[in-house]
């Protein structure tokens, strides 16, 4: 999806970092194992985490490989919802058209399936709580979200909200849940990229529900934390945390941020299948994000 894009590529200068970034110093972590506990307690502590080089780059290169070819063939063949879950899809500006938040991603490729049978990812499920899984047929599955700033995107930005708030549409209070990024492009500040207010993942439901409009609101706060990650890294962040994604400073393809969500699922499992309904989530996601 890379070279038949006949958008106007544009570079700009790194903007500044904002005001958490100098405040909260991200080590170069590596997870091997299970977690140390200074990155148990820095998770704990801000509500998110990056570690370095999870994945190496012939894995990178093979997953985006297979990003694409499924991309190319679930356009080909009109798809637009998957287990009931809509995608977002955007158009290039030669009119073709590309997916740009991709559900279930794993049940339509053997490298990414093959990917989440990783024992690294055992360590993440164990301190995300007890009796977790990573649940390829639940929620949306594992999404892929295709981020690009240029005329026919649909997903350049994506305004504040907290995961946890997908719960209480599903009739479940709020828990505490991990939300597993692996990058499988560079994501410099110039791409905008996932901003965190740190320590949000111990506020009250009530201030879960209303510090901000979800999805409403992209406006910059004084307190968010800007990740910054290469392709191959690995990020986590808590569920409850207030996050949003920016809109990049650069454009066409110098834009273009790849990320892997994992879903992480305890409780009985709730299956999505090719009949599966909308859920009310998504419906009212149409009108706000």
């Amino acid at each position: 999806m890379t070279s038949t894009s006949a958008s106007t590529e544009m570079t700009v200068a790194s903007p500044a970092l904002p005001e958490a970034n100098r405040r909260i110093t991200m080590p170069a972590f590596v997870l091997d194992g299970r977690l140390t506990r200074e990155q148990a307690e820095f998770l704990d502590d801000h509500g998110f985490i990056r570690f370095r080089r999870f994945a190496d780059r012939a894995t990178v290169e093979a997953l985006g490989a297979e990003q694409e070819a499924i991309d190319r063939r679930l356009i080909a063949e009109g798809r637009t919802t998957i287990n009931g879950v809509p995608m977002i899809i955007g158009t290039r500006a030669d009119g073709s058209r590309y997916i740009q938040r991709m559900v279930f991603s794993s049940l339509q490729g053997e490298t990414m399936h093959r990917f989440l049978g990783d024992p690294r990812f055992g360590a993440i499920l164990e301190v995300a709580g007890p009796d977790y899984r990573i649940g390829e047929r639940e929620r949306d599955g594992l999404v892929i979200n295709h981020f690009r700033r240029e005329e026919g995107s649909r997903y350049k930005q994506l305004g504040w909200h907290t995961d946890s708030l997908r719960d209480l549409f599903y009739f479940e209070k709020p828990r505490r849940y991990l939300n597993v990024g692996i990058y499988l492009d560079d994501s410099p500040i110039t791409k905008g990229g996932v901003r965190l207010i740190p320590h949000t993942h111990r506020q009250s439901i009530w201030k879960m529900l209303t510090r901000k409009w979800h999805f409403l609101d992209n406006r910059p706060d004084r307190e968010e934390y800007a990740v910054e990650a290469e392709a191959g890294d690995l990020t986590i962040h808590d569920g409850r945390i207030w996050h949003r994604v920016a809109q990049a400073t650069a454009t066409g393809e110098a834009s273009r941020r790849r990320v892997m969500y994992l879903p992480l699922m305890n409780g009985p499992e709730k299956l999505k299948h090719a009949g599966s309904p909308t859920p009310l989530y998504h419906r009212l996601k149409r009108f706000v994000g």
